[in-house]
């Protein structure tokens, strides 16, 4: 009898567990057909009333935003790794082949941290827009590794967010250099952050990042120059290449009136991410676009050694060239270099065309062996 008795209270729970799920579906239902878009920046993301996000592809952008697995098999010398550190930060690494541990500390090796582009609204360090540069790059600069970060996206996550994801990225190489928590809760690949650890020269960490990512640049550089002494020792940030960054003010620049756009930078891009990217009521007139506050931001902050690479045809050139002469005024170390000719807004991700188009492989080649010029030197 208490057998039928159990029985019979489950068939009744069941019962009520699927009338509670139908009820739920059908409360969804109605809470999606009645969410509106509240903004869209087309091609690229959605916003709905309801606060969620979505995030697309425009047509003919599929091979860019391809997810590239990781891989431990060498491919053209590199391979690659996804950590999920112990600083709430997830990173891609990309190693390239190399003897297991430098002969001498002389021979240890730089490394860059990378921040992804995409107006802190979209992409990912997995991308094939961003792999296809960057895994070829670490074995061409001869650096220990390039750590790309997986940065938080607004308008889920809006600024200083992705600052905040760009200082834990150091704050875990500072640990990686310590031999403390270096893992994570749940890292895959402790092997590869143990090959890091012992061809890096931490003392020669760079800073990369493209278009927004450039930005980043600045502000995560900014706030470890806030940083009290030691908080990262050993690391030390040696420099910081800015390819493209996006800076921009409210009233529109020359090179954004006269200049076409592209597949990666269009006007409403330009406004409307950095609007959802930005913290809630500020606007391109702040630190963390404009060229004139973002220099007059770090007046004081002791910032590394940075190089600005532009390019003659993107929409931002003008302010990305102004936020070069603004940080010289304040006093900090920045070399400018402009790519000449027919070529836009982050074109040396456009793997196809730098295939493809004479012009864009040569200016590629050239933003390369600048990079490497750069770091060598510091």
């Amino acid at each position: 009898m208490a057998d039928k008795g159990f029985h019979g209270r489950w068939r009744l729970l069941v019962v009520l567990a699927a009338l509670v799920a139908s009820i739920a579906a059908m409360a969804t239902t109605e809470a999606s057909s009645n969410r509106t878009v509240v903004e869209e920046v087309t091609g690229w993301l959605r916003l709905y009333s309801d606060g969620t996000v979505e995030r697309l592809t425009p047509p003919g952008a599929e091979p860019f935003t391809a997810d590239v697995p990781p891989y431990d098999e060498p491919r053209g010398g590199v391979t690659v790794h996804d950590i999920a550190t112990g600083r709430g930060v997830d990173v891609r690494l990309y190693l390239p082949e190399g003897p297991a541990a430098p002969s001498s500390p002389s021979r240890r090796r730089p490394v860059l941290v990378h921040f992804h582009g995409g107006g802190f609204c979209v992409s990912r360090p997995s991308w094939a827009l961003y792999h296809n540069f960057y895994a070829p790059l670490a074995a061409k600069l001869h650096v220990a590794g390039i750590v790309s970060v997986y940065l938080p996206l607004a308008p889920e996550h809006r600024l200083p967010a992705a600052i905040d994801a760009g200082h834990a990225a150091l704050l875990w190489l500072h640990d990686v250099a310590c031999r403390s928590n270096i893992y994570g809760a749940s890292a895959k690949s402790p092997a590869a952050v143990r090959r890091l650890r012992a061809a890096a020269d931490f003392s020669r960490v760079f800073l990369i990042g493209d278009s927004s990512g450039g930005n980043l640049v600045h502000l995560v550089a900014a706030r470890a120059g806030k940083d009290s002494p030691g908080v990262l020792h050993p690391v030390r940030l040696a420099g910081g290449v800015l390819l493209h960054p996006g800076f921009a003010r409210e009233r529109k620049s020359r090179s954004e009136l006269e200049n076409p756009p592209s597949m990666f930078l269009t006007q409403e891009m330009i406004d409307k991410l950095l609007a959802l990217g930005l913290p809630r009521g500020a606007t391109k007139d702040s630190r963390y676009t404009s060229p004139e506050l973002a220099a007059k931001a770090v007046a004081t902050v002791p910032m590394p050694p940075l190089l600005l690479m532009a390019a003659e045809k993107d929409l931002l050139r003008d302010p990305q060239v102004d936020y070069g002469k603004a940080m010289v005024r304040a006093g900090k170390v920045v070399q400018t270099v402009v790519s000449r000719g027919n070529v836009s807004h982050v074109f040396y991700l456009n793997f196809f065309a730098v295939k493809s188009d004479e012009l864009t492989m040569k200016r590629t080649t050239e933003l390369v062996r600048t990079i490497k010029k750069f770091i060598d030197r510091h």
